[in-house]
């Protein structure tokens, strides 16, 4: 590179942080953008600075750079690659597919260099892009195996490959393409388990109902919170002149194929009311893990009695994967305990109480508990 300071230190200074400041102050500058402005004109001249003599060598070191980069850091990461490769196009310098497809293969590079690497590939080298295609199919960013996916999932339904669509299946990770390959095995007669492919968890005891009038359940500790004993009862929120408001915790098993978890099916449809559900995982290890939620209602989740997130906000949709919470699971029993607030809006839209919630690693693959019980018979035909 020509210019204040030699690209080749970026891998230097990227695999030994200590030493970043004294090898790259550049780089230093550019990755220690933070929110608001901070530093941020500090990094516009780093970034003239850096960009000023790079090369197609360099494409790299700053692909690696972006391991290491927030945010706003990687927008000028990746604004600086733009630069290098646009000039190389006017120069009619292509980019070596060598180099590309080497630091695509890197699975120890995060996810934003290898999927900015995979665009560059695929734009600049077409053919050799299309060769590379199906090793991505179990690839661990879930992103990179969108394509191969998509072209496995094609040819097996051309030729009613049964064997190849449990494969595609089995590598989705987004909800089209999972439904995709399950409509076409269910079209070949063959049995799909969504529930398990996704982790979801389909047995719950629930509770309630508890009040949620003028939205005070939100913050209300009712007694589930500080001691979820399923043989209590609790005195819970009338809903009917005469009837008893005591509430005592119920066993449901969702029959839907997504783990929809419909609290009015088992505590009836009530408005201004909170419900509370609970779970137990077996983990045969410790391990990290993510809780991923979808719900459109006001909920507190937590694991083990600790509080993992919450959210205060009503009927802003629901889908797969909503939030996800990065977790650690002891090994033996994990406690997951939710609370799910409904508000007074009586349109048509706000009736849903429910919300879906499953067990995974970081790349999406389901974790399931070794006592999990079979997936109801509703749910492995795809019935509401």
């Amino acid at each position: 590179m020509r210019g204040a300071i030699p690209l080749f230190t970026l891998t230097l200074a990227l695999a030994h942080p200590g030493v970043t400041s004294a090898a790259s102050p550049l780089l230093t500058k550019i990755l220690a953008v933070g929110p608001e402005g901070q530093g941020n004109a500090e990094a516009a001249a780093a970034w003239k600075t850096l960009t000023a003599g790079a090369t197609p060598a360099d494409l790299p070191e700053l692909l690696t750079a972006m391991d290491q980069a927030g945010p706003l850091a990687a927008n000028w990461l990746r604004a600086a690659i733009f630069t290098l490769t646009d000039r190389a196009a006017a120069a009619s310098t292509p980019l070596s597919p060598d180099t590309l497809t080497t630091f695509l293969k890197n699975q120890s590079h995060g996810p934003a260099g290898r999927l900015l690497a995979a665009d560059l590939l695929q734009h600049t080298a077409p053919a050799v892009w299309d060769s590379l295609v199906p090793s991505l199919l179990e690839d661990p960013v879930p992103a990179l195996r969108r394509e191969p996916v998509a072209r496995l999932t094609a040819a097996a339904t051309a030729a009613k490959d049964k064997t190849q669509l449990r494969q595609a299946l089995q590598a989705a990770r987004d909800e089209d393409q999972i439904r995709a390959a399950t409509d076409e095995l269910r079209a070949l007669a063959e049995t799909v388990d969504l529930p398990r492919h996704f982790g979801f968890l389909m047995d719950w005891q629930v509770i309630g109902p508890f009040t949620n009038k003028d939205r005070s359940g939100y913050d209300t500790v009712f007694p589930p919170e500080t001691n979820p004993d399923l043989s209590a009862a609790y005195p819970g929120k009338e809903t009917e002149p005469g009837k008893d408001p005591t509430v005592r915790w119920q066993a449901w098993t969702t029959p839907n194929e997504f783990g929809i978890v419909d609290l009015n099916k088992p505590l009836g449809m009530l408005k201004e009311v909170t419900g509370y559900a609970t779970t137990t995982f077996q983990s045969p290890t410790a391990r990290s893990a993510e809780i991923r939620l979808g719900c459109k209602n006001a909920w507190k989740l937590w694991l083990n009695g600790q509080p993992v997130f919450a959210r205060d906000e009503y009927h802003r949709g629901m889908k797969i994967d909503q939030y996800r919470f990065p977790i650690q699971l002891k090994a033996g029993p994990n406690q997951i305990l939710l609370k799910i607030c409904q508000n007074e809006q009586t349109e048509t839209w706000t009736v849903q109480w429910d919300f879906q919630l499953r067990l995974c690693d970081a790349t999406g693959t389901a974790l399931l508990d070794p006592t999990r019980p079979p997936t109801p018979e509703a749910a492995l035909k795809g019935k509401p």
